[in-house]
């Protein structure tokens, strides 16, 4: 068993309900080991300006039910230079800070594998409420933010029901159409628009002009921000525009925006980010680094860094020439199991949507 004094812990990039509760996990574990342990005040930018606060039982305890971070969280293009890693690096060295525990997506991983190069042994945890992690099959976060998505749908129904509207709600998700996909099969939305799946415009018309006749008086359309229209701008605005002149019926437009990354975490999001706050803290005490903690098929799990990034980029087609090199063919056949799984059940998903709103 590896031996360590003093560990740090940040969080990086988009905050995600559930952060907190890892926070606490890392930080009890650690203490229970005989570890000392740092909090970074706003992720990677803390690190290089040595903004630091020690971390005990008491400071951690009742923050695992808080949204957001306590540690506050920052996304810092300073690191992404050699002047800034190595400005963190020597912060490390300064505060004797052993090894280093970073929640976040995918950039927080980038710089997770910047401080192993450099001697600090840094270990991922997936926070995002996007799910958009491809490795695994959770990232903490995700829960929280598809039920504040679908409440938000659910009181934006009752309105259009009011009024015989329909209301186009778009949700958070970046690239990853999760949170518009279950959100809206979960609130009943007559049509889903996800990066993932082409969108049939026009049967989504027809099919909200047939409801209409048969006496539907509320309408829900859900997309997600990663999908564009030609122009390569946000399409719910368009959608919204073309439902009315389309079907006569009077269409709203919502952007619920960063309220899904607000409120207190899921008991899913405060468990999951408990046992993945606790496997870091073991992963780093058997020797391991420049790694992220997943969740494959129910059990807690870890991945190499770079694995994951470009399983990552595989899936979402955006593997430059070359970033192959270096892993084995099975390695390689690994990855195209992970992308085609997760490919097959959006599909799965989505046609179940499809089904219902026939």
């Amino acid at each position: 068993m590896k031996q360590f004094k003093k560990i740090g812990i940040l969080t990086s990039g988009g905050d995600a309900p559930g952060m907190n509760a890892a926070i606490r996990a890392i930080t009890d574990k650690a203490l229970e080991e005989g570890i000392e342990v740092v909090g970074i005040i706003g992720g990677y930018s803390g690190l290089i300006k040595n903004e630091m606060i020690d971390l005990d039982a008491r400071a951690v305890s009742n923050i695992e039910n808080l949204g957001g971070t306590i540690l506050l969280t920052d996304r810092c293009d300073e690191f992404k230079t050699e002047e800034g890693m190595q400005a963190a690096v020597a912060n490390c060295k300064k505060n004797n800070i052993d090894a280093i525990v970073a929640i976040g997506g995918d950039g927080t991983f980038r710089g997770a594998t910047d401080l192993s190069l450099r001697g600090i042994p840094t270990i991922g945890v997936t926070g995002s409420i996007d799910n958009d992690i491809t490795a695994t099959d959770y990232t903490v976060g995700f829960d929280t933010a598809m039920n504040t998505a679908m409440e938000a749908i659910d009181k934006l129904r009752d309105t259009c029901q009011s009024h015989a509207r329909c209301n186009v709600v778009e949700v958070m998700g970046r690239d990853c159409g999760e949170i518009a996909l279950k959100a809206g099969i979960a609130s009943g939305a007559v049509a889903i628009a996800i990066p993932e799946v082409p969108f049939d415009e026009d049967a989504a018309i027809e099919r909200m002009i047939k409801a209409k006749a048969a006496g539907k008086r509320s309408m829900l359309v859900v997309v997600s921000e990663g999908v564009f229209n030609k122009e390569g701008k946000p399409y719910g605005e368009d959608l919204k525009k073309i439902i009315q002149d389309k079907t006569g019926i009077e269409t709203k437009f919502a952007r619920l925006a960063h309220v899904v990354r607000g409120g207190a975490p899921t008991l899913r999001d405060r468990l999951t980010a408990t046992e993945m706050g606790s496997y870091a803290v073991d992963l780093l005490l058997d020797g391991k680094s420049d790694c992220i903690v997943a969740e494959v098929d129910g059990r807690i799990v870890s991945f190499d860094i770079k694995f994951a990034l470009t399983v990552d980029k595989m899936y979402k087609k955006k593997l430059k020439e070359g970033a192959l090199d270096g892993f084995t063919p099975e390695q390689i056949g690994t990855m195209e199991e992970i992308c085609a799984f997760r490919a097959a059940e959006i599909k799965r998903l989505y046609d179940i949507h499809l089904s219902l709103c026939e």
